[in-house]
């Protein structure tokens, strides 16, 4: 059952590395058990960026055309023939990914680790930089009163800090040491203290970000370039990456104390050489994470109860004629912070 929409739809497409043309393409088929949402705000994350610059992430490679975005927001305006008519009007969070249900990692509830995911906007999977996307019905996650469609865009990244933060352990009175005060930084910040940390010390090189840090989760903000790392030998029980730099995680690594955990979120090189002595005579638990599975509910309750605020994260909004500039502003211009895609303000 369908409300009124369009047979087709504006789309941001990335044809080569650094090129996206806005071009018309049709809307998605619905599935029996999917819905159809009107995309109102997409957030832009890094791994966008790099498939937007390198066309690759890792060992995902881009070898066609394919649209970006992943961190979506909208209203179900079309529903499968298994879903009720009653979602049609809906405001939701889209959580990004459609997966088997049915291997070994769905069923005991690791659905992120799925062979057969589709994560949108990672290629062959189109993501958000449209007009529209098609998601499966309980991965519509209903917007809670007063939380905006930016709000519930910004579900996602929330959720990966709340997926990292699960992983660490990080529980009351613990110590925190964050690499990194980008977007995934401070919301691990945020994160960490409703989690119950009770000290927070993020590193990283731009002021403006330790300021905003600072302001949002963070007890201490330093720059690395003026912090001797063995000023805090041995002071956290949690090292959370959200930089991706190399030199910055091996400095991070003597801070733990022994039976600390290192959680490695941002993306950065294949390889990277570690201290394994340290991390074997100080049982230290190393381990990354793979983007989220089972956070929605819980990070649509953080921002609907303020607990964290992602509102001050936004920095830009752009139509989807200009998808480019937005992949690149957090690295254009140093004040940015997140850049938000509004489809309704795309030039017609």
């Amino acid at each position: 059952m369908t409300a009124t929409h369009p047979e087709d739809m504006l789309a941001s497409v990335l044809t080569a590395p650094r090129t996206v043309e806005l071009r018309r393409v049709p809307v998605p088929p619905v599935g029996p058990r999917q819905v159809l949402v009107r995309v109102e705000a997409v957030g832009v994350c890094g791994s966008d960026t790099h498939f937007y610059e390198t066309g690759r992430i890792g060992d995902i490679v881009v070898h066609g055309d394919v649209v970006l975005g992943h961190e979506s927001a909208g209203t179900i305006v079309a529903v499968g023939s298994d879903v009720s008519a009653d979602r049609i009007g809906t405001r939701v969070s889209v959580e990004p990914q459609t997966v088997c249900r049915r291997c070994e990692y769905c069923k005991r509830g690791d659905y992120h680790l799925c062979r057969a995911v589709e994560f949108y906007g990672a290629w062959p999977c189109d993501g958000s930089f449209a007009e529209y996307e098609v998601i499966d019905d309980d991965f519509a996650h209903r917007l809670p009163d007063g939380v905006s469609f930016e709000q519930g865009a910004l579900a996602e990244p929330v959720s990966v800090a709340v997926h990292a933060v699960r992983r660490s352990g990080i529980t009351a009175s613990s110590r925190v040491f964050i690499t990194g005060a980008g977007p995934i930084g401070v919301l691990n910040a945020q994160v960490a203290r409703a989690f119950g940390a009770t000290e927070v010390v993020i590193s990283d090189p731009v002021a403006g970000r330790r300021e905003h840090a600072l302001a949002h989760g963070a007890t201490a903000a330093i720059d690395p370039a003026d912090v001797d790392p063995a000023d805090y030998q041995e002071r956290f029980d949690v090292y959370i990456d959200a930089s991706g730099n190399a030199a910055a995680i091996v400095s991070a690594i003597p801070t733990l104390r022994p039976g600390g955990t290192a959680v490695l979120v941002g993306m950065g090189a294949d390889r990277l050489e570690l201290p394994i002595a340290m991390i074997q005579h100080r049982e230290i638990t190393l381990t990354g994470t793979f983007r989220y599975v089972n956070t929605w509910p819980t990070a649509l309750d953080l921002i609907a109860t303020g607990t964290v605020s992602v509102d001050s994260l936004i920095t830009g909004r752009y139509g989807l004629q200009d998808a480019g500039e937005a992949l690149m502003k957090a690295k254009t211009d140093p004040t940015a912070i997140k850049t938000i895609v509004v489809p309704a303000l795309t030039a017609r």
